[in-house]
Formats: structure tokens, C-alpha cells, sequence
């Protein structure tokens, strides 16, 4: 076992593979060959395949590619724990993903993309195949080819998530696992690409609800019954007072939040008939069959009306078949046979989205589709009323409490709560396989936590906490008290903002020089909250097409706010918003500053989320960016005076033995000019030391930190120290 400094891996062989680079020495002393699987351990533990590197850098780094580094939920110059691991072959591996991947990757596909990759349940996995080191028996070229053809070109960049292993612990894909979607995640099965006529639609197969059971839903609920109430049962009402009875409604809401169990439990209610067109399903086809499909679900949905019966056309996620940027031909079919049928009596079309803003505007034109419901993101009693409901039927233990896992559940859906009640389910039947009666307890529910994310949350930009929380971060007393003021207090006891009658603070901007710890006090922080933290870094955000970065920009705050309360982490916020009128890119980041602006404080509200920046160059910034309302208050982290690097020295050597002649507390005193980051890369380079010596080295001494010393030199500048202090002095009042 030996703890490295992480480096993003340079290789662009590596990028999204799960593949960790090594220094040759490294791997003989951890008597692994190249290709072998480890265990890394950072703020969660996670599993990737060992290879050398060329050797030309320092031993005591690993380079691993982005993947991984999201995985361990660190960042770079962090520190990490690397072991040799035991790899089983996997018997079955669930995993889940965007919309388009589930409903268009067979598990035969997802098999052969994940051939050879190690495993490990909470992972975020690309669909790249591993043909770095391909295991015997895969076919890179077969996968590649079905990938492409399945997704399209966007599929190098999709994100799965690991939701289940069997056997537990670190697996490999091999050829006879059994790989599937976790359930509810594929939404239709779908027909071979080369099919020319699509099966005839049915209605949908999956149990409609009690209309009490519908938490959190029960205006949607009401409007949606009263609508329903007039078309199907009293058009000669409407007719009477001048209105047409035709219904077109539009469900929004975040994704898993139950849009479409929400239209069929209605249409139970009120005795009608629902026929479902899975809008991914379809665009996934080719043209000419997709447009049959779509056909058909509209013809069987109007035959019914016609028989005398009501009927609801649900067409799921919409957006698919009809996208505002760049409609494909079948759009103008699909709104043509939409528009032929919403006359037809006792027929309602209902469609469903995730994003409203992407629907093509024609949908939601009066002749079409002339009132919307907004289903909201569940807030915490919801979410407890929902796990009431959900396992209101299974054996509990005595003393579970359910409002207590529902404050650990921000962000989350109902889809997501579901998961929760399966993961759970699976952690008491493996804790309680000889006994009688199985019941579910607390801990299964809080440990189902570790392995369950939101769909909000289930791509590479969320930020891990590891369970670190402020309690864990010594001295800078003043700092954390500022950030809690800040960000925790607004999110946690928002009627007290209102009582005073005051709003609470948008943003904060950390910074200080590089190395001090502002990433670390970003997750504690979070640890501390029981937030949801999206991360990511602003150069992240910039794209070379036009128009793209400012959507990724909207994107972002989008996510954020359906994963409410969150924090929004911009790290090296400086790259993202630089001073406006001074570039030379053709405006594109004039353009990403104004978006990131009516973003904080535009006409739509952001609620219940807090943005919190990171830089070393506040002076690059625009100004507009620092003004009250949006990153309005401004926390200076200062390097680490001699007390605080004594605490970061044994921090650091917590798990490292040393020797009667070490004082960490005078090493501290004489490293003045030295980063968090430096000391703890003092320790690291001294236990190596220690290594060079003698494998079998017991501890580490004094002389092997005097010897780490002459490699490891203070990064701190002293110029940019200078600045940092002028401009903190300028903003005190």
C-alpha cells in the first residue's frame, strides 16, 4: 500500500478508459505487472487497471485519467492510496445512464463496451471500450461499430453509473457477465435497426397509482383531473360557453419526478384509456421507421377515441421526436399527424419533458398543445411522505426513521427513491440471508446512500465529500464561519432569511494561492450541508462552435436547480468569466460572461441554490461577476501559518509511521513559504525515501525528511503572495 500525488494523466490513450499510470518502481514494489488491476482509495474507493509510465517523472506520482479522478472524487496534486486488489469475475453488473443510452443500448452492446473494465458499484464508466489492454474475447471494432450506430456520434461522451455488482466488491466484465439496465432505466425495448414495420402500440403495461399516493403532485393532480373531467365527460359545456373541447397538455419537471405516472394514474382515475409513444424509442429508429411507429400509436389512440372510448396519447420525453435546435424531417411528420388528431372527441394528447426549453416551439402552439403542468423538484417532507408510501408495504425494523433518510436525500426524485428502496431491499437480504424473517433496517437505508445517486447528479461533474465536513478542517476559523454564514445558512434555515425579510447571499468567491486548501474547504463544506455539489472548471465550459458554451452554461445552472439545494462549484473561475472587452476569441467569452450573469440573477429566480467560485486571480475576473446579488461575498484563504502546517503535517502522516526524531510541530516552524499541498507532499516524498532504502523500511525518520526537503521546494510565490494579500486588504472594509 502507498499513498501517490495525483496528476491527470497526459495522454489522450487514457482519457475515460479507467486506466492509472505508474512509475515502474512503484509497480515492482507493489509487486504488480502492468495491466493488473489496484485499489485506489481518495474520498471513496474506486478500482482501475495499472500501467507503467514512461518513468521520466517523480515516483511518488500516478497519473490517472479524468474518469477516476471524478471517481475518488479528488482533484489534482491530491493525495491517494494505492493497493493491489483482488479482481472477481463478474456474474451480473446494473448500471444506469442518460435517457438515450437506456433506451438504445441492448445489454449485448453494453456488454461489449464495458469487456475488461474493472469495476466497482457508485463508478462512473464511460462506453469506450477497453481496447487499451482488450481481455480475450472481445471485439473492439464490433462494439465501436454498434455504439455508433445505436447513439450516434455523441457516444464517446456518454456516462454510465454502476448501480450493482454480483459478486460484491471489485469486479471485470468478462464475456459470460450478465450486463443490464437498472430497473426502470430502459423504458422500451427496441426493434432491430433493419425492422420496416413497427409492432403496433399498446397501452402502457406499468400499474397506474392511487391518486392519494401521488405526493407532492396534488395540484398537478387536480388540474390535470378537471381537464380531463371537461374533455372526456362535458365537451357540450365548453361548446356552450365558446370553447373548443380538444385537450393538448404539456408535463414538465425534472427527470424520475413522475410526469408519466402522474398522466396514467389521472386517466385511471377517470376511466380512460392511455397509449404510450416512448419518444427516445422512436427517434432512435431509422426515418422511415420511426415515422411508422409514431403512426401507429396515433392511429390506435384515435381508433379508440372513435369507438366511444376516452383516450390519452402520452408521448413520453417529447423532446426527442420534436428538439427546438436543429428538427430533423421526421419532426414535421410527427406534428402533422399530432395536429390531424387533437380534434378527434374524447381524445387528450399529453406529452412529458425534462427540458421545456427544448421542445420545438410549434408543440406548444394553441392549436396543439395549449396549457402546461410543472411538476416541482420533491422537498424534504415529500420525500419522506414518499418513502412512506413506497415502503409502506415491506418489513421494517422498529425505530426507523424516515425523516431522517429523507434529509440525507437532496436532490432526489421519486425514480431516485425508488432505487433507494431496491438498494436497500438488496443490503438486508445479503445482511440477513439465514434469517426468517428479513426485515429492512436504518442502515440499510443510510448505507444504500453510499451507492444510490440522483439522475440529477449521475454524470462526471459532482463533486465526492467522502464524509470530510468543516468540523475536519483545522484553524482557519474565521474562513469556515464565512462560508457557513454564507452557503450553509441560506440552504438549511431559509425562514429566517424571510422573517427579516432579507435575501440571502447568491455566490462566494474563494481564493487564495494555489495549494491552500480551497477545493478541500469546498467539500467540507458540503459534507457539512448534505448538499448536492456540482463541480467543474470553467475552461470545462467553452466550446469552439457558436452558441455552445452558453448553453452549457444554462445547462449547468439548469442541473443545479433540479438538484436543489445545491452548491455550484466553478472552479479556476477566473478562465469562465475573465474581464469582458479584453479577449481576442471572437466575443465567445463575452458572450459566457453575460450568460453566467443573467444565470445568478436573471428574470427566472435561483432558488435554493448557492454558486460558489474558486480562483488564485480575482483581479482577471470581470467585475460585473463580483457585485452584490451575485458572487457578493468575498472569502480570502491565506496560506498556512506555522500552527496550520503542523495540523497538515499530521494529517498527512496519520497512517505513516515516524520516528522518535521527528518533530513535526519544529519541521513546521522552518517550512515557512510552504502550501498545504507542499507539506503534504514533504510526507509523501520522505516515505519514499524511506523506500529507496529499504523496502522493508518500518518507519520515517528526520534524516528522510531532511532529504524530502531538498526535493520538495515551497511552490508558494511570493509575488503572487504579495497580490493576494493587496487585494484582500482592498476588499476589508
Amino acid at each position: 500500500m502507498i499513498t501517490l500525488t495525483i496528476r491527470l494523466s497526459p495522454s489522450a490513450l487514457d482519457t475515460r478508459r479507467g486506466v492509472v499510470r505508474l512509475h515502474p518502481e512503484v509497480l515492482d514494489a507493489l509487486g504488480l505487472r502492468a495491466w493488473d488491476a489496484v485499489r485506489l482509495t481518495g474520498t471513496r474507493e474506486t478500482a482501475a487497471l495499472a500501467a507503467a509510465s514512461d518513468g521520466s517523472h517523480s515516483p511518488g506520482f500516478i497519473y490517472v485519467d479524468d474518469i477516476t479522478m471524478s471517481n475518488l472524487g479528488l482533484t489534482e496534486d491530491s493525495e491517494v492510496v494505492v493497493a493491489p486488489v483482488e479482481v472477481s469475475t463478474a456474474r451480473s453488473v446494473t448500471v444506469a445512464g442518460s435517457r438515450l443510452a437506456s433506451a438504445s443500448l441492448t445489454p449485448e452492446t453494453l456488454r461489449l463496451a464495458l469487456m475488461g473494465k474493472v469495476l466497482t458499484v457508485g463508478d462512473a464508466v464511460s462506453l469506450l471500450p477497453q481496447d487499451l489492454a482488450p481481455p480475450p474475447g472481445s471485439d473492439v471494432s464490433t462494439a465501436r461499430r454498434k455504439l455508433s450506430l445505436a447513439i450516434g456520434m455523441t457516444w464517446t461522451n456518454e456516462l454510465l453509473t454502476v448501480t450493482g455488482v454480483e459478486p460484491p466488491g471489485v469486479v471485470a466484465v468478462q464475456p459470460a457477465t450478465v450486463v443490464g439496465w437498472r430497473d426502470g432505466e430502459r423504458t422500451a425495448a427496441l426493434p432491430p435497426v433493419a425492422t420496416t414495420a413497427a409492432p403496433a402500440p399498446q397501452a402502457a403495461a406499468e400499474p397506474a397509482l392511487a391518486l392519494p399516493d401521488l405526493v407532492g403532485a396534488k395540484d398537478a393532480v387536480r388540474r390535470l383531473s378537471e381537464w380531463f373531467d371537461l374533455a372526456f365527460r362535458r365537451p357540450e359545456l365548453l361548446a356552450q360557453l365558446g370553447a373548443e373541447s380538444r385537450l393538448g397538455v404539456l408535463v414538465s419537471g425534472p427527470s424520475g419526478v413522475g410526469k408519466a405516472t402522474l398522466v396514467r394514474s389521472v386517466a385511471a382515475a377517470v376511466e380512460a384509456e392511455v397509449v404510450e409513444l416512448v419518444a427516445p424509442s422512436a427517434a432512435a429508429l431509422e426515418a422511415a421507421t420511426a415515422s411508422q411507429r409514431t403512426h401507429d400509436a396515433i392511429n390506435a389512440a384515435v381508433a379508440t377515441a372513435r369507438g366511444g372510448t376516452a383516450c390519452v396519447l402520452l408521448v413520453s420525453d417529447v423532446e426527442a421526436l420534436l428538439p427546438a435546435n436543429n428538427p430533423p424531417p421526421l419532426s414535421t411528420v410527427v406534428l402533422d399527424a399530432l395536429l390531424a388528431a387533437i380534434d378527434t372527441p374524447k381524445l387528450a394528447v399529453v406529452a412529458t419533458t425534462s427540458a421545456a426549453e427544448s421542445v420545438h416551439p410549434k408543440l406548444r402552439s394553441p392549436e396543439l398543445i395549449d396549457r402546461e403542468l410543472s411538476l416541482p423538484l420533491p422537498d424534504g417532507s415529500v420525500r419522506a411522505e414518499l418513502l412512506r408510501v413506497l415502503l409502506r408495504d415491506a418489513p421494517l425494523e422498529d425505530g426507523i426513521d424516515l425523516t431522517a433518510v429523507a434529509d440525507r436525500t437532496p436532490g432526489f426524485v421519486a425514480a431516485d427513491l425508488v432505487a433507494l428502496r431496491r438498494e436497500a431491499a438488496v443490503r438486508a437480504a445479503l445482511r440477513q440471508r439465514d434469517s426468517e424473517e428479513p426485515r429492512i433496517g436504518q442502515e440499510d437505508l443510510i448505507g444504500a446512500l453510499e451507492t444510490v445517486r440522483p439522475i440529477s447528479m449521475s454524470t462526471s461533474d459532482n463533486l465526492a465529500t467522502g464524509g470530510l465536513t468543516l468540523d475536519e478542517v483545522g484553524d482557519m476559523a474565521e474562513v469556515k464561519q464565512s462560508l457557513t454564514e454564507a452557503v450553509l445558512w441560506p440552504l438549511q434555515y431559509p425562514d429566517s432569511f424571510a422573517r427579516l425579510g432579507v435575501k440571502p447571499p447568491r455566490g462566494v468567491l474563494l481564493y487564495g494561492p494555489p495549494g491552500c486548501g480551497k477545493t478541500f474547504l469546498v467539500r467540507a463544506l458540503a459534507g457539512s450541508g448534505r448538499l448536492n455539489v456540482l463541480s467543474v472548471k470553467g475552461a470545462e465550459l467553452l466550446d469552439k462552435w457558436v452558441g455552445e458554451s452558453e448553453r452549457a452554461v444554462r445547462e449547468l445552472f439548469r442541473r443545479a436547480a433540479e438538484a436543489a439545494p445545491a452548491m455550484l462549484f466553478l472552479d479556476e473561475v477566473d478562465a469562465l468569466a475573465p474581464r469582458r472587452g479584453q479577449s481576442s476569441d471572437s466575443g465567445v467569452g463575452d458572450r459566457v460572461v453575460a450568460a453566467l450573469l443573467t444565470e445568478l440573477d436573471g428574470v427566472e429566480p435561483l432558488n435554493d441554490v448557492v454558486v460558489v467560485g474558486a480562483t488564485n486571480r480575482p483581479e482577471l475576473i470581470d467585475p460585473a461577476l463580483l457585485r452584490p446579488g451575485r458572487l457578493e461575498r468575498l472569502v480570502y484563504v491565506p496560506p498556512p501559518d506555522a500552527d496550520a502546517r503542523t495540523e497538515i503535517l499530521k494529517s498527512a502522516a496519520k497512517h505513516t509511521p515516524l520516528g522518535e526524531d521527528v518533530d513535526l510541530a519544529g519541521l513546521a516552524g522552518e517550512l515557512e513559504g510552504y502550501s498545504a499541498a507542499d507539506c503534504a507532499a514533504l510526507i509523501r516524498e520522505a516515505a519514499l525515501t524511506a523506500m529507496r532504502e529499504s523496502l522493508s523500511a518500518a518507519e520515517v525518520g528526520l534524516k528522510h525528511l531532511n532529504h524530502a526537503r531538498e526535493n520538495v521546494r515551497p511552490s508558494l510565490d511570493p509575488a503572487q503572495l504579495a497580490s493576494l494579500e493587496a487585494y484582500a486588504s482592498s476588499q476589508r472594509p
